[in-house]
């Protein structure tokens, strides 16, 4: 017979003593395979339920949860594309950022454990509808497949109804449960050692899929469960094949000894464990972490199952509040439409707004801050997020934040805004209603890369704060999914996002027409990634965008049915390239204003000459897009000095240069101005200033 441990905090009460005669009822078929070291070795080492599942019994115990400095070999310290991002700084990296520290854990009571993922046959005794996902993408057919398309609900919902059917508590395990069973006493980084075998590596690398078409044929691979050896206490598949749902909530670690830890009270993401198929195996680890919002589904994600009482241990309060979020005012200004006078010229800047410690290395990463957005919320503030990364391709990729608030002349240092563990958040997007409500969309990739996107969606009302519950208002992973700058609402009250269709280097439309909550894609493509869109005084839309050239120039399109088909010509712009974004907006006194990039460009001065500029400039046009004849470089037009621009690189700025690079955001705020961003700075000028010539260059230039 089993017997439960007497807690330290807990004791052996009714609730223990319920849950061994639970086990024991459920202990009528036995399997008496050789346990492993520390495994059970009793009668009940393995029991088989109702519907066919193998479970292994795991004793009690204490392990070293995480990873500590000199842990990981050199080969899996980091993926290589990060060592060679950062190639000649003198930091190492042993681990994630979220492994640490490393901890003690002690698990004060055996449980059961699946011996595999649930499988296809077993998931859908409970929910029958699920055959008809079998094959989706390809993946997870046969009946003993990993079940996959599960979100963390379903996962949950599985386990009530297996509890009710066996009379007997079967759950997720939690986050430390699942790091325990699946080390099965090593310290390595996977239980086979150092390194993982070949038969583990399910296509290994950094998936596209189903961006990529053409790979479609290497990305589906088998996840029939119990393929490769198992793990010294019998467990089977905790390197690979699928992710597996645990029950805590995301949050980071504390260096205190546990007992029975069961992650935070609360979060945004759920944790899942192990790796999938189509993954670097740095990320297959036995302490690495992955995670994503609990509705997400896709084929990369399954779980397994443990049979016991969930630990009643207390869980981890919630994470420190970040920066951004502490002490924001909750009231507008009186004075908060009066800003410079109209009619004269206004310009400030450039004003560094990304501020990070240098050699940063998560969740705030100093090596490639890129892709912004900014809104002004309704106190007054500007709210500015990015991405942080080493590499774009990466799972490291995460977003960060950073106020300027009402009055003050620099902006805060940065801090975290979002970031799903080991996904990587493309391309995020903001929006204020001009009301009290500010929306944020973001890309959740199923894996790494930009390739199998969905679209998460939260709202604020008390000027970024707090937010909503992420919720996916597209769900299903796939391209015409990464949001792009910049969101507005039709005169007809449509909001309009733009979103990247890669492999058609082109951009989407999602449309929403009752306030967020239902989006629909109309099917066109804009010629051009990254493209800025706006509305025509006659109601079509109109946009620019980054790639497929026309004649030379910069694609302009334009479409009568709110996206639904494009017509196609050249603008009047040069075009722009890598590490470039355009953005158009229409400003509230009535011209365009379109910003972006050119290598080289004419414009008249306050002399009438012209003259040759070059990188980042502003063009407003009064007539919808047919003429721009304000155009002026986006300058102090002071004596050349130096500033950062993309990734910290040093440029010139004076009369003739600017930023040569940069992905743009723009917002008009209610005082008139113009809030203008690249990747490391803001620019704020009003209408009378882009109206106004710039200076004449001095007669030696």
């Amino acid at each position: 017979m089993e017997r439960t441990p007497t807690h330290p905090k807990r004791g052996a009460g009714a609730r223990g003593r319920r849950w061994a005669g639970r086990a024991l009822a459920c202990a009528a078929i036995l399997a008496l395979a050789g346990p492993g070291a520390d495994a059970g070795t009793g009668p009940e080492a393995e029991i088989v339920n109702s519907v066919g599942m193998r479970l292994r019994r795991v004793e009690a115990g204490t392990f070293l949860m995480g990873v500590g400095d000199g842990l990981l070999p050199p080969e899996l310290r980091e993926p290589a594309d990060h060592q060679e991002a950062r190639a000649g700084t003198p930091h190492r990296r042993y681990g994630d950022f979220d492994e640490w520290p490393r901890h003690q854990v002690t698990i004060s009571r055996p449980f059961h454990m699946g011996v595999h993922e649930v499988t296809n046959a077993q998931y859908e005794m409970f929910d029958p509808a699920h055959r008809e996902r079998r094959g989706e993408l390809g993946f997870s057919t046969a009946d003993d497949e990993a079940v996959v398309f599960v979100s963390w609900n379903d996962a949950v919902e599985f386990c009530r109804w297996l509890s009710r059917k066996e009379k007997t508590p079967y759950r997720l395990p939690t986050e430390a449960e699942w790091e325990y069973a699946a080390r099965a006493g090593t310290k390595t980084p996977f239980h086979t050692g150092e390194t993982l075998p070949a038969e583990f590596r399910k296509n290994v690398g950094q998936s596209w899929f189903p961006a990529e078409p053409t790979r479609e044929k290497a990305e589906r691979i088998s996840l029939t469960v119990g393929r490769t050896p198992p793990n010294a206490w019998g467990l089977y598949d905790v390197h690979g094949n699928v992710e597996e749902w645990v029950s805590d909530w995301y949050g980071p670690y504390v260096a205190d000894a546990q007992v029975d830890p069961v992650g935070r009270a609360f979060g945004e993401f759920r944790v899942t464990r192990g790796g999938s198929h189509s993954t670097e195996p740095y990320y297959l680890r036995s302490a690495n972490r992955i995670g994503t919002i609990p509705e997400d589904q896709s084929w990369l994600i399954g779980f397994r199952v443990v049979l016991g009482e969930q630990p009643d241990t207390a869980p981890l309060p919630p994470e420190p509040e970040a920066r951004y979020r502490v002490g924001v005012a909750q009231r507008a200004p009186t004075d908060l439409a009066h800003g410079p006078d109209p009619d004269r010229p206004y310009f400030e800047g450039p004003r560094q707004y990304v501020k990070i410690p240098p050699h940063s290395l998560g969740p705030m990463f100093s090596y490639h801050n890129h892709d912004p957005a900014i809104v002004e919320t309704w106190n007054g503030d500007l709210l500015a997020i990015w991405y942080t990364c080493m590499t774009e391709r990466s799972r490291e990729l995460g977003l960060l934040a950073s106020r300027l608030r009402h009055g003050e002349k620099e902006w805060e240092p940065a801090s975290l805004f979002w970031d799903a563990p080991d996904r990587n958040d493309h391309t995020p997007a903001l929006w204020f209603d001009g009301n009290r409500t500010i929306h944020f969309f973001v890309g959740l990739s199923a894996a790494a890369t930009w390739g199998n996107l969905a679209i998460v969606h939260r709202t604020s009302t008390d000027n970024g704060v707090t937010w909503s519950r992420p919720r996916l208002i597209v769900s299903d992973h796939g391209p015409r999914r990464m949001p792009e700058e910049t969101v507005f609402r039709t005169r007809e009250g449509v909001i309009v996002m733009p979103a990247d269709d890669v492999p058609a280097d082109g951009t989407a439309l999602w449309l929403s027409r009752d306030q967020g909550q239902t989006w629909t894609d109309p099917g066109g493509t804009i010629a051009g990634i990254h493209a800025g869109v706006a509305q025509l005084g006659d109601g079509r839309l109109m946009a620019l965008g980054r790639g497929r050239n026309i004649d030379g120039r910069m694609p302009k399109s334009l479409s009568e049915d709110m996206g639904a088909t494009w017509t196609y010509g050249a603008s009047a712009f040069p075009p722009v390239g890598g590490g470039q974004r355009p953005v158009l907006l229409r400003l509230r006194e009535g011209p365009l204003l379109f910003a972006s990039f050119a290598d080289e460009m004419t414009i008249r001065d306050a002399s009438g000459r012209e003259r040759t500029v070059h990188g980042l400039f502003a063009a407003l046009s009064y007539d919808d897009g047919k003429t721009w004849p304000a155009r002026r470089l986006v300058s102090d037009d002071g004596p050349g000095r130096e500033i950062e621009t993309l990734d910290g690189r040093l440029v010139t700025m004076g009369l003739a240069r600017a930023e040569p690079r940069g992905y743009l955001s723009v917002c008009q705020t209610k005082d008139g101005v113009v809030q203008l961003i690249s990747s490391r700075q803001h620019y704020a000028f009003n209408l009378k200033w882009l109206e106004t010539p710039p200076p004449a260059a001095p007669s030696a230039e």
